[in-house]
């Protein structure tokens, strides 16, 4: 190994644990902030809401007739795809 490449290997190896220490640093900042923001961060309880009572077996957005509810909705367009739809048979 001539002197020029010891000392191209040496600059390397000082780059990298510049590098490294700066890299380190960095983390322990980042940790620290991370640790300070949990203290800020932390929400009040939310109040629980239990001023209306909606019964679980009934849906009062749910339609029970689906061939009513498609004819005033989609009407002329439901026609038209399902028009043809026995002719299969």
């Amino acid at each position: 190994m001539t002197n020029q490449e010891k000392a191209d290997r040496l600059a390397t190896i000082t780059k990298i644990a510049e590098r490294q220490k700066r890299e380190k640093a960095t983390a322990l900042r980042m940790a620290k902030l991370k640790a300070s923001s949990k203290t800020f961060t932390k929400r009040a309880p939310k109040k629980k809401r239990d001023f209306m009572e909606i019964p679980k077996e009934s849906n009062m957005y749910q339609w029970t007739d689906a061939s009513k509810y498609a004819k005033e909705y989609y009407g002329e367009t439901m026609y038209e795809t399902t028009r043809y739809d026995n002719d299969w048979d």
